[in-house]
């Protein structure tokens, strides 16, 4: 994707959260990528507890260097680039427009979003940040050895035209990235969210694909060459894990298969709009019924032994 407009060519915040926004650890696995490339540095941390529930959040534990124990607790954190003449004056190996790359990574915050936000956009003027790039990860009734589905969208009609990208006609609860998302476009700095679908019947784990599939489409919009390091390699035995627990369970590739179907009859050229229009109609009740519980992304790691986590909920 090519464009004319401020969002390639000012500074941009790349921007993701842990949690409810991030099924599979994909959208802050893309930013941590892009945080391991860049020559970036910390310029702004919010730690605040008025903005997080310990016991949903939990501090970790863990050993310094000197054999000590020190505590980690959740926060939110703003990089830049290393220097001001790097990002005037020295392309990079990622592509001239790495070093107008910032990122923001952190926890999503337990209480007082309003609040949080304003410490967000407070940042974002004295960075004197010109777009904004919001990165998610939801639940979806897709399968796994399908290419993971991406939705582009922008707020902003220019962006749209320029991008070619989607405006999201979603209702329904939301995170904190639509509140930080609606908060910039207020004051005149357009957004584009990127978001990937990823199976709901391995939300225990981290998906490696849709972290790859954000980064395929991130790349494209900032105009930064991100190298996939592992990626490939980590999608591909993510998938085949998967493949060997469905061989051992014909309940759940008997339900893997009739997911496939219904994909490949959305993707199919002969596929009518009106079974596109079904098929997402179908997705979107099936987010808003998690989104009005407390059914967010799941903690990471992998599902017990003999769990029937993957089945669908009636």
């Amino acid at each position: 994707m090519a464009s004319d407009t401020g969002l390639l060519k000012g500074r941009l915040l790349v921007v993701a959260f842990e949690g409810w926004n991030d099924a599979g650890e994909a959208a802050s696995g893309a930013v941590s990528t892009l945080k391991d490339l860049l020559d970036l540095y910390p310029i702004a941390e919010i730690e605040s507890e008025k903005y997080f529930d310990y016991q949903f959040n939990r501090p970790v534990v863990s050993i310094d260097e000197d054999g000590g124990r020190e505590l980690t607790w959740p926060t939110v954190t703003v990089y830049g680039p290393a220097s001001v003449k790097a990002q005037r004056d020295e392309p990079t190996e990622f592509g001239d427009n790495a070093s107008n790359v910032y990122l923001l990574l952190g926890t999503e915050p337990s209480r007082n979003w309003r609040s949080f936000t304003e410490e967000i956009m407070a940042i974002v003027r004295e960075t004197e940040i010109t777009a904004i790039v919001m990165l998610g990860a939801m639940l979806a009734d897709v399968p796994h050895t399908r290419p993971i589905s991406v939705f582009v969208g922008s707020e902003d009609a220019r962006i749209r035209s320029e991008l070619a990208v989607e405006r999201s006609t979603y209702e329904g609860p939301v995170g904190i990235l639509s509140v930080v998302g609606a908060a910039a476009e207020e004051v005149g700095i357009p957004t584009v969210s990127i978001w990937a679908s990823v199976p709901h019947y391995v939300h225990n784990a981290p998906s490696p694909k849709a972290t790859l599939a954000i980064i395929d489409r991130l790349e494209e919009i900032i105009d930064v060459v991100i190298p996939r390091g592992d990626l490939v390699e980590e999608s591909q035995a993510w998938e085949a894990g998967i493949d060997a627990l469905a061989s051992d369970d014909e309940e759940m590739a008997s339900y893997i298969t009739q997911l496939e179907q219904a994909r490949d009859t959305v993707d199919s050229p002969e596929a009518s709009g009106e079974a596109i229009a079904q098929e997402f109609e179908r997705y979107l009740r099936r987010r808003d019924g998690k989104a009005g519980g407390k059914d967010g992304p799941a903690p990471s790691g992998p599902a017990p032994s003999g769990s029937d986590d993957w089945r669908p909920k009636d």
